[in-house]
């Protein structure tokens, strides 16, 4: 087989199974968001297999410019998809598509009119520098992040397909920078396209291997804070350390602490971190520490607003006191939680008319 062949092969390979991983997302988890993000970046990789080539000069055939276009684009659509993967609170946002569309516009106009203008090597570093940035991005927030993932087998795919992708593109991206304005031969490009089939199959499976619901929740509204379940005899170890943590939320109000981490909780029931996550997720419903810590806030903050004796108390205060360290935060909290700001919630619950002045 000629390299060539052997190229188109892995191309095509790549191509078929982007394809697959797309409508597997879309038939299985259409109405949630980082399902339909993934398809998106499996449909960009896609145009990125069909399109890539190592060494870039300014002759571009034409067919090749608006999928140059959508594959540079494709690396926003990776950032917001890991976003949307490990954070379930995660919403996009107007300004999201307008950076797509910026990515995307100024690769199209370099293939068209940057680089055939003798500015090969211009487009394609700039480009590649908006590429690299990208992957930074994903992999710093998904570093930051994991420590409050209580989704054990999320935990374990988010670093694996991050780094496989990130690895990749940041690869191909420092590669096409040293290389950018020539042509580097047909070696490279059937090797870059070999790699990259391997890259796609290894997080095709590996995808295929982690229960659908732990990568994309049905919903991702935060739990209620309720009594724990009553467990069978054979669970009463892991019930004991469920009452225990909620003495320490209900009676030492630890949430309040700032700078609280899982370790620190742990740490303070005896056990293990894996075990706190496995208890929090699986037997109070969370997937995410963070937002575990937030409810406990935003129902002391709930009693507080609602009490007629601290009506002249600022919200801020009340904020803080329940361990936010900002109003910001809390007030989009508050309102995820209860679908009200804090200062309508006073007003509705301290029986506060509208006209009447109330603190903020």
């Amino acid at each position: 087989m000629t390299l060539a062949a052997t190229e188109l092969a892995f191309r095509a390979a790549s191509v078929a199974l982007l394809l697959v991983l797309a409508a597997s997302l879309l038939s299985g988890f259409r109405h949630v968001l980082a399902a339909r993000l993934g398809a998106a970046f499996a449909l960009g990789s896609a145009a990125h297999a069909a399109s890539y080539s190592v060494g870039v000069t300014s002759l571009i055939p034409a067919w090749h410019a608006p999928l140059i276009a959508l594959s540079t684009g494709n690396i926003v659509v990776f950032w917001l998809f890991t976003r949307a993967l490990f954070d379930d609170e995660f919403r996009l946002r107007r300004w999201h598509g307008l950076v797509w569309a910026l990515v995307t516009a100024f690769s199209f106009a370099g293939c068209v009119w940057i680089a055939p203008g003798g500015h090969a090597r211009f487009s394609v570093t700039i480009v590649n520098l908006i590429v690299l940035g990208f992957i930074a991005l994903a992999i710093g927030q998904t570093i930051a992040s994991w420590p409050a993932d209580l989704v054990e087998r999320r935990r374990r795919v988010r670093v694996f397909i991050v780094c496989a992708a990130a690895l990749y593109g940041g690869l191909n991206a420092v590669l096409q920078i040293a290389v950018a304005g020539s042509d580097v031969g047909s070696v490279a490009d059937a090797i870059s396209t070999g790699v990259l089939a391997g890259v796609i199959a290894a997080i095709a499976a590996t995808m295929m291997r982690v229960d659908g619901a732990d990568l994309f929740p049905a919903s991702v509204a935060a739990p209620a804070i309720l009594a724990p379940r009553p467990a069978p005899v054979d669970e009463s170890a892991d019930q004991k350390l469920i009452d225990a943590l909620m003495r320490l939320m209900a009676d030492e109000r630890i949430y309040r602490q700032e700078n609280i981490t899982i370790g620190v909780l742990a740490g303070r029931l005896k056990i293990p971190e894996y075990r706190l996550r496995r208890l929090i997720n699986q037997r109070l419903g969370y997937r995410n520490f963070n937002v575990f810590l937030n409810n406990h806030r935003i129902e002391e903050a709930k009693a507080a607003l609602a009490d007629p004796a601290q009506a002249e108390v600022p919200v801020i205060t009340i904020a803080m006191d329940a361990g936010f360290q900002s109003l910001g935060p809390f007030n989009r909290a508050f309102k995820a939680v209860t679908g009200v700001t804090p200062t309508e919630y006073r007003r509705l619950k301290a029986g506060v008319a509208p006209g009447i002045p109330v603190a903020t």
